[in-house]
């Protein structure tokens, strides 16, 4: 059965057994309430990487006990991306996190063509969100990333998506091929390559999916709003991957269903040999909880 809420990720990520989280540059307040919680969940053993003394200070300010966790001392935030990589490629971690380092530093010791750990084609940002008003779980990319997608691009971020989806027990996911209307209109790429995704969907060039484009937000949610609009998809109201037409659309929906939409939400990257729970500063230590279940749901391994 298909996972349809973040409490049945968390009941499913406990029965899989802890996961090793390499986190980068811990010294963070609420990176380290996010992994004393995830660890007293029962779902990771943390690596602490980072200043002995900072991380010390910082988890005594927020009454985190931090005593049970390993704690590798760096003192440069930039080496502790280096490290962090290098526990995962030794087998010794089996997700990263990123904590008070900046994103680019630690995509570089990711993306390092000798040490680094790229295994697919694309690196992409994959956001789950659970809407009270929505049976299901969104899965929505790519707002963090990949910023212009092209063509080629786009069935990536397809394939990355559908690898998540997987994760959450969707054999067959629906993917919303967005835009702001559902023809085609020679002026707005987005739409033209909604239809050219969505017949390579036809012809299982996707994978295994279900796409259908150009279709507006509204469409991918409501089959009533199909109904009104007298449009045809087999994903109206049922959609399970919504894909963003560039970096802005997904940032912008993302943020505004965040703070206006009483959502749940996690996000991590894939794309790499390992997930990574890759998080913007201003993230509260429940989207950073919830983004590290998603993390270890996505390990590889029985699940």
């Amino acid at each position: 059965m298909p996972i349809t809420s973040f409490q049945g990720i968390f009941s499913k990520v406990r029965r899989m057994g802890r996961r090793r989280l390499a986190v980068a540059a811990a010294e963070g307040d609420t990176i380290l309430q996010a992994i004393a919680e995830a660890h007293q969940e029962g779902i990771i053993e943390p690596i602490l990487i980072g200043n002995r003394a900072k991380i010390e200070k910082v988890a005594s300010q927020e009454g985190v006990d931090i005593s049970p966790f390993e704690l590798v001392e760096v003192e440069n935030p930039q080496h502790s991306c280096s490290e962090a990589v290098k526990l995962v490629r030794e087998g010794k971690a089996d997700m990263l996190m990123k904590g008070k380092v900046e994103t680019s530093a630690l995509l570089k010791a990711i993306l390092d063509k000798d040490y680094g750990l790229r295994k697919g084609k694309l690196l992409s940002h994959v956001v789950v969100m659970e809407a009270k008003a929505y049976p299901k779980l969104l899965i929505i990319t790519d707002g963090g990333m990949n910023i212009s997608p092209d063509l080629p691009t786009k069935v990536e971020l397809i394939k990355n998506a559908s690898w998540v989806a997987h994760r959450l027990g969707i054999d067959t996911p629906k993917v919303a091929l967005l835009a702001a209307v559902e023809t085609v209109n020679p002026d707005m790429q987005e739409t033209i390559d909604a239809a050219i995704l969505a017949k390579m969907a036809q012809r299982g060039q996707l994978g295994n999916v279900v796409a259908d484009g150009p279709v507006a937000f509204d469409l991918a949610v409501s089959f009533q709003a199909a109904q009104i609009k007298g449009v045809k998809s087999p994903i109206a109201g049922e959609a399970d991957i919504f894909l963003m037409p560039d970096i802005a659309t997904g940032n912008i929906s993302v943020k505004a269903l965040i703070y206006l939409g009483n959502v749940e939400v996690g996000g991590i990257v894939v794309g790499a040999r390992v997930p990574i729970v890759l998080l913007s500063r201003v993230d509260t230590a429940k989207i950073k909880l919830n983004s590290i279940a998603l993390g270890a749901l996505s390990c590889q391994g029985e699940g």
